[in-house]
């Protein structure tokens, strides 16, 4: 045929279509009512859970199947969903209008529960199901302990659509492997057993104290090698994507490749999408990954594992704002699978799981402990006033014997309590704290500039102390790159390197040099650090909240585990009063016992983790109309509401804080052991019932609060 012939045709053939499509007793493109459409001969209901975070429309909708998406329609998919039409948009039965909002398909029914006129699906996004009935399961009870919705939760839970992962197979699963060797877990009592009970299918529960050095890693490879060869899953859930990639490292080398995922966010939509969809369809069984990974989709888990559960990275930050350690504790009782909490540090959340039976301790014996610490020395404030390098400089004359001798054999590091130049300042004469003479806030003299205020950014030229009246100021807490300006003119010839929020450094080699880091972003040495200093240790211990000394300890013997064993000569020195506890604890090499202490005074004062606690914060008014209408449990005690600091505009901001210049207040509501659930109900329905009544509330809450203070 010619083309003239073929042009000749093609408005006869739209035509024919056109008049076909006309005929047609066919619903009309999508997104679509279906209107007039039939609908699926079995199973004609869809019960959907609709993305609205909002807490009251936290439940499921009935909507009706279609029957040319009754093949498509099954649990677990995504779906399309008109929300909001009102009961008098109903045409020829069926409800009519509304937004298109996604959703997901949790269960088909053969009729509902709700007697009015039902919209029907819009669409179904993708065949492939993502939510299961675990994942929904634990999405719930997420949601019900932390007063949240449904909706945010399975936000957290499964990850964005994306149709090119999809699209691909995932690989064939592999058998199981065989049982690993215990390797370093000989050095822990109870650490090769731990492991035969894994691979013999126990569900040991423990708080591992871990030795400092570089194997931790490793050890929890080999706890995920004897789940595998079970034939149970395993999850590992790390604070940080440096920390991934070692776990990451050490479970290629005992495993080998494909028989692990990692999720983490450095690994971009498409591959996280391909990864997670590979544990969703049951390829892979074991999966390592920072905070999102706790809601992975494992089959058959058999051992949840935590690192470093102190760390504030585990704490999510978006609504309803779980923890990961509590949504594994959830997950270890639902599957009841294995657990393993692990830290060279201790919590008091570890040590109540020890002292009320949930779970066995394991540690090593003393004498392992101190082959692998290193020598801990202190620097307190009466050395620092005899001590003349000291008054000269901010480090003492111990500190600097310390840095001499350990860049004779390797790097040294210095931990900063702040990153920065000058954060903080005071009177040199009083150590009264320098203040804005306008807000109060503190006067900052960022990259050696002028002094100015940290809160509303006005200059003080003319400051002078108002309890003394000297003009000369001190640098209250130096900042990370002033040390290492310090430092470099103190040793010319040897390198100086900074690690800290703005850029984080993986690791460092093995040869002489100065790290200079902020708590957190401390890297790994190869053959591990020659010595370590912990500077202005008053200052992280000087904070006005309820964990200050536990997370002072556990930043300093976070950085003091990179240092080499004492038999190797490692040394560190901490500059803080040598008689406070946490001190005392890191001189000792003892967290736990310090943990157990804390839990002891709390349990004494009812605070957390011995109570649950929530905040309710907000506007004064709005935060005293709210309590007063919750119906909160009889055993509530409510202490406050006390003001929050104005967050001031274009300033850094946390979540949870006010909207900028706003003065609110906080409440904290605390309950007794076995209330808890009680409490959130009560927090949930009050807010929902306000948000039904119309209007925003500016009121918010949060079930366990990180920061008491």
């Amino acid at each position: 045929m010619s083309s003239e012939n073929e042009k000749s045709d093609e408005p006869e053939q739209l035509a024919l279509i056109r008049e076909t499509v006309r005929k047609a007793k066919v619903p009309r493109a999508k997104p679509r009512t279906w209107r007039g459409a039939a609908l699926a001969k079995e199973l004609p209901v869809a019960r959907v859970v609709v993305n609205k975070g909002a807490l009251h429309l936290d439940q499921f909708f009935d909507y009706a199947v279609p029957e040319e998406l009754d093949e498509v329609a099954r649990p677990g998919v995504r779906v399309r969903v008109r929300f909001g039409a009102g009961a008098h948009q109903v045409r020829g039965g069926r409800r009519e209008g509304g937004r298109l909002i996604d959703g997901f398909l949790v269960e088909r029914r053969a009729e509902s529960d709700y007697s009015g006129p039902l919209a029907a699906l819009a669409d179904v996004v993708s065949p492939e199901p993502v939510l299961g009935p675990e994942l929904l399961g634990l999405a719930r009870a997420v949601a019900d302990r932390y007063a949240g919705s449904l909706a945010d939760v399975l936000q957290l839970a499964v990850p964005p659509r994306n149709a090119t992962a999809e699209r691909k197979p995932s690989p064939e699963p592999l058998p199981p492997p065989r049982p690993p060797e215990p390797g370093s877990w000989t050095r822990y009592e109870r650490g090769p057993a731990f492991l035969d009970s894994l691979a013999r299918g126990g569900a040991p529960r423990a708080v591992w104290s871990a030795l400092p050095g570089p194997y931790w890693a490793q050890e929890i490879a080999r706890a995920v090698a004897a789940t595998l060869a079970s034939g149970r899953g395993a999850l590992v859930v790390v604070p940080d994507g440096r920390a991934a990639a070692r776990v990451d490292a050490a479970l290629t080398e005992i495993l080998g490749e494909g028989r692990h995922a990692l999720l983490t966010a450095e690994a971009g939509p498409e591959k996280r999408y391909a990864q997670w969809l590979a544990v969703r369809r049951g390829a892979v069984r074991a999966v390592v990954g920072t905070r999102a990974a706790m809601f992975a989709p494992v089959r058959d888990l058999g051992l949840a594992v935590i690192w470093d559960d102190g760390d504030g990275s585990h704490s999510e930050p978006h609504a309803p704002q779980p923890h990961a350690r509590e949504v594994l504790l959830l997950r270890a009782a639902h599957d009841r699978c294995a657990f393993l909490l692990g830290s060279t540090s201790c919590t008091v959340e570890a040590a109540q799981l020890v002292e009320s039976g949930w779970a066995q301790a394991l540690d090593a014996g003393r004498e392992q402990v101190r082959r692998a610490a290193p020598l801990i020395r202190t620097v307190g404030d009466g050395e620092l006033a005899r001590d003349e390098a000291a008054r000269a400089a901010r480090l003492p004359s111990l500190a600097w014997q310390t840095v001499r001798e350990g860049l004779k054999t390797g790097p040294v590091l210095v931990q900063v309590p702040r990153r920065g130049y000058v954060p903080r300042l005071a009177c040199e004469r009083c150590r009264t704290p320098a203040r804005c003479r306008h807000c109060a806030g503190p006067l900052e003299a960022p990259e050696q500039q002028e002094l100015r205020c940290g809160w509303c950014g006005r200059g003080a030229p003319d400051w002078h102390c108002v309890e003394c009246g000297s003009t000369r100021l001190r640098a209250q807490v130096v900042g990370a790159r002033r040390t290492a300006e310090e430092l470099g003119r103190a040793f010319p010839a040897v390198p100086v390197r900074t690690s800290g929020r703005d850029h984080v450094l993986d690791s460092v080699p093995g040869r002489p040099a100065l790290v200079v880091s902020t708590p957190g972003a401390e890297p790994v040495a190869e053959g591990g650090y020659a010595a370590a200093l912990l500077l202005d240790g008053w200052a992280m211990l000087g904070r006005p909240d309820l964990r200050a000394g536990e997370e002072a300890l556990r930043r300093w013997i976070d950085a003091a585990s990179l240092v080499r064993g004492q038999a190797e000569g490692g040394t560190v020195v901490v500059v803080a009063e040598p008689t406070l506890r946490p001190v005392q604890a890191l001189v000792r090499w003892d967290p736990v016992g310090h943990a157990r202490r804390e839990l002891a005074e709390r349990a004494e004062l009812g605070f957390p983790p011995v109570s649950r606690m929530a905040a309710v914060s907000g506007p004064p008014e709005a935060v005293e109309g709210f309590l007063a209408a919750a119906g909160l449990p009889a055993d509530a005690e409510v202490l406050g509401p006390v003001p929050l600091p104005v967050v001031r505009a274009g300033g850094p901001r946390r979540p949870g804080d006010p909207p900028p210049g706003e003065q609110w207040e906080r409440a904290l509501v605390r309950v007794p052991p076995g209330s808890g659930a009680a409490l959130a109900a009560s927090l949930k329905q009050a807010r929902a019932g306000r948000l039904a009544r119309g209007g925003g509330d500016p009121v918010r809450i949060r079930v366990d609060p990180p920061d008491i203070g």
